[in-house]
């Protein structure tokens, strides 16, 4: 079997906060979205939810799951296809999306095969990689509808979900490169062996609620590979990617 550093890397892109700046509009917009319909789950006999009982769902959910959504399928029998659908139906994309220029070039500057990996929505995160002009330079597309392993949802950070990814597209892990803003899925794809690169230039808080602000200075953890403040500077980090590879 050929010696996986020596092999074009398989470069697994997250989208929200990585490709583009949603935290300037688009997740306020999901996040008021996501708080309505809670708040409708959480309602008893008339009686409506308080905003402590929302955020207190949504975050203990998504530090215990991972995604608030499986907290909510688990404890309160949602449907995940009906709270995604609702959750993203925030309206023309335009007036929202901010992402920087130079993308698609950024891609094609980049060796080896990328694939698009997101918690969100097919339907969503297929236009937002459209209006960015990304769609073709990824040869798959793998949003959260396709993050099923033995018939359960496993989105990121699920161990099982990456496990499967790599089986399916025959990928030994030492050949992965995921791009991700989120630390928990960072952490579980080192575990498994891939090489990780940190995107911080849109976090703006630490918790999905929006109420814990991140710390000054971002500490660089330990299963990080690459800590990068725009993704167009993947090709400036490729050799210390190269060198973390042979080193692990």
């Amino acid at each position: 079997m050929p010696n996986s550093s020596l092999q074009a890397p398989v470069w697994l892109f997250d989208l929200d906060n990585t490709l583009h700046d949603a935290s300037h509009a688009i997740f306020p917009a999901i996040s008021a979205n996501m708080n309505t319909y809670i708040a409708r789950v959480l309602s008893v006999d008339g009686v409506p939810a308080t905003q402590a009982m929302i955020d207190a769902a949504r975050l203990g959910y998504w530090k215990r799951y991972g995604a608030t959504l499986l907290g909510m399928m688990r404890h309160h029998q949602v449907c995940a296809k009906d709270f995604l659908h609702q959750t993203h139906d925030i309206g023309p994309l335009d007036a929202l999306l901010r992402a920087e220029r130079g993308l698609a070039r950024l891609l094609r500057r980049l060796p080896g095969r990328k694939i698009l990996l997101t918690n969100a929505p097919n339907s969503y995160s297929t236009e937002i990689v459209r209006r960015l002009k990304l769609h073709n330079h990824f040869s798959q597309h793998v949003a959260i509808e396709h993050m099923h392993v033995h018939g359960q949802l496993r989105p990121k950070p699920s161990k099982l979900m990456l496990r499967r990814l790599l089986r399916k597209h025959g990928i030994a892990a030492q050949r992965c490169i995921l791009v991700e803003d989120t630390l928990a899925n960072l952490r579980t794809a080192r575990q498994l062996g891939l090489r990780t690169v940190w995107v911080t230039q849109y976090l703006r808080m630490s918790d999905p609620i929006g109420k814990a602000p991140l710390p000054r200075t971002l500490k660089c953890p330990g299963y990080v590979n690459v800590k990068v403040k725009s993704v167009r500077q993947l090709p400036t980090r490729l050799s210390g990617l190269r060198r973390s590879n042979n080193n692990s």
